[in-house]
C-alpha cells in the first residue's frame, strides 16, 4: 500500500463520522421509527387504574385515540400534563393512558393532584403491555386508528408541533 493511501485513510474516517454526526444533528429525536406503524394494536388484557373493571385492546376500536404512555415518576410526563389536559378540554380526541412501572397509590395521588386527562387509565405496572408496544420509557404517545391501527409513535413529551400534527391527522 502506498504512503499516500495510508495517509489518507485517517482523513477519509473522520470525513464519513463527521457526516454521520452533522446529520443526526438535525434529525428530531421524537421521530424514532416504528416497526408497528401502520400495525394493528398489540393485543393486552389490563385492569384500570382502580382495579374496577378489566379492558382488552378491542375495547377501544371505533373511534380515533391517543394511547400515552406515563407514570408518576416521571419527570417529562409532568412537561406534557397541560397538554393532555388541553387536549381533552377540547374534546380533541379521547386519551387512554398507560401507567407504565409505577403503583396504583401514586398514579392516583398524581392524577387527583393535577387532573385527569384519561378516559380510561390502564394499569401495567410490570410493563409487559409497554414493551409490545416497543416502548423505550416514559412518556410516550401513540395515535391509534378508529380501526386499531398504530398511525403514529411520539417518544418524550408532546408539545404544540405534536399536536398540529394531530389535528392534521385526524381530520383526514
Amino acid at each position: 500500500m502506498s504512503k499516500t493511501l495510508v495517509k489518507a485513510i485517517p482523513v477519509v474516517s473522520f470525513l464519513i463520522i463527521f457526516i454521520f454526526l452533522f446529520y443526526g444533528l438535525y434529525k428530531d429525536p421524537t421521530e424514532i421509527p416504528s416497526p408497528l406503524i401502520g400495525k394493528k394494536v398489540p393485543s393486552f388484557e389490563l385492569r384500570d387504574l382502580e382495579k374496577r373493571k378489566i379492558f382488552q385492546s378491542n375495547d377501544f376500536m371505533g373511534e380515533n385515540y391517543l394511547l400515552n404512555v406515563w407514570a408518576s415518576w416521571c419527570a417529562a410526563c409532568l412537561d406534557e400534563h397541560d397538554l393532555l389536559l388541553e387536549i381533552k378540554n377540547n374534546n380533541l380526541i379521547k386519551i387512554v393512558g398507560l401507567n407504565y412501572k409505577d403503583t396504583n397509590k401514586n398514579a392516583q395521588e398524581w392524577l387527583a393532584k393535577l387532573g385527569n386527562p384519561y378516559e380510561v387509565v390502564l394499569d401495567d405496572n410490570n410493563g409487559n403491555v409497554a414493551i409490545e408496544f416497543g416502548v423505550y420509557g416514559a412518556p410516550e404517545t401513540f395515535l391509534i386508528s378508529e380501526s386499531g391501527i398504530i398511525l403514529h409513535k411520539h417518544i418524550g413529551p408532546i408539545n404544540n408541533k405534536f399536536i398540529s400534527l394531530l389535528k392534521e391527522k385526524i381530520s383526514k
